[in-house]
């Protein structure tokens, strides 16, 4: 039942916004502390416990993978209601802040990149290549190398 995956979606982000509350409270700060990203993660541990367990149906994973989509829409919401003039006017620290956290940031997108190599792809992608080049006779020509099996 795609209802399921919502319902799993909500009760992550009420237990989400709770411990965000709950935090909030035990920093000293009058706000929900990273509320949102407690409820995703707590969504991810428990899309991950629901296949481990062979509990995750079809139409539960479809509620889940579209509402889930939907948090980054939610997160530029709350993001946009936070009072920024006031953050930045409360001291420079929060300016070192958000300049220490782009910075590590980049420098971890970095890393990763070249960790991970680069992967030279296959039949398919030199094919997709060539018709986003414009290239129709290289296009049809790739299209007979993609085994006949294979799905798109």
């Amino acid at each position: 039942m795609i209802i399921a995956g919502v319902a799993l979606l909500a009760a992550c982000t009420l237990i989400g916004v709770y411990l965000g509350d709950l935090l909030g409270i035990a920093l000293g700060v009058k706000a929900n502390v990273g509320g949102v990203g407690i409820a995703m993660i707590l969504l991810i541990v428990a899309r991950v416990w629901l296949m481990r367990h062979g509990r995750l149906s079809k139409n539960v994973k479809f509620g889940v993978e579209f509402w889930g989509g939907m948090y980054i829409p939610i997160v530029v919401a709350m993001a946009a209601q936070q009072n920024v003039v006031a953050a930045v006017s409360g001291g420079p620290i929060v300016i070192i802040a958000a300049f220490g956290s782009l910075a590590i940031c980049f420098a971890a997108v970095a890393l990763l990149s070249r960790i991970g190599g680069r992967d030279p792809g296959g039949p398919e992608v030199e094919h997709g290549g060539a018709v986003i080049g414009g290239e129709p006779e290289a296009a049809r020509a790739d299209a007979a190398a993609i085994p006949a099996g294979r799905t798109r």
